[in-house]
């Protein structure tokens, strides 16, 4: 798969917006080419500022490096699907490996988890889990504005 395609299966959830990171729009350098999924439903209420999935483009020195991202082509699908749904793992994880289901390298513990260069072994890995993702976000979402005070 591509960005491209990842991207565009981002852009068939119901109620998302999905921003690719520029410096026009604000986003810090890091963030610039980087692709970020949220929730934002159409009912007036404050879309979510935290994603649930995003594709990170490159590597951030000194914070994120694990995946290998300065490769050309190289990029990553990020999903905060829960811990119930992170894969097991053995002592020795290598985050650089393409087309696999891994955890998150620095965000499994919140429940993320993360495919480099997703393709035939992760393509439906990954609808499934981003499906996941997005009902996540929504519940979230719905839990919060159950919990704010009325205008």
């Amino acid at each position: 798969m591509t960005e491209t395609e990842v991207r565009s299966l981002f852009e068939q959830l119901e109620d998302v917006h999905v921003v690719v990171g520029s410096l026009d729009l604000g986003h810090p350098e890091a963030a610039v080419g980087d692709t970020f999924c949220t929730y934002s439903p159409d009912d007036g209420t404050e879309p979510d500022k935290m994603p649930f999935a995003t594709i990170v483009t490159k590597d951030i020195p000194g914070w994120d490096e694990a995946s290998d991202l300065d490769r050309a082509g190289a990029f990553r699908v990020n999903l905060n699907v829960g811990r119930a749904h992170l894969p097991a793992i053995d002592d020795q994880v290598d985050h650089t490996q393409r087309d696999r289901l891994l955890p998150h390298p620095q965000y499994a513990t919140h429940g993320w988890v993360s495919i480099v260069e997703p393709g035939a072994s992760t393509a439906e890995d990954l609808v499934r889990l981003l499906e996941i993702a997005h009902q996540r976000a929504a519940a979230r979402h719905r839990a919060r504005r159950r919990h704010e005070p009325p205008t």
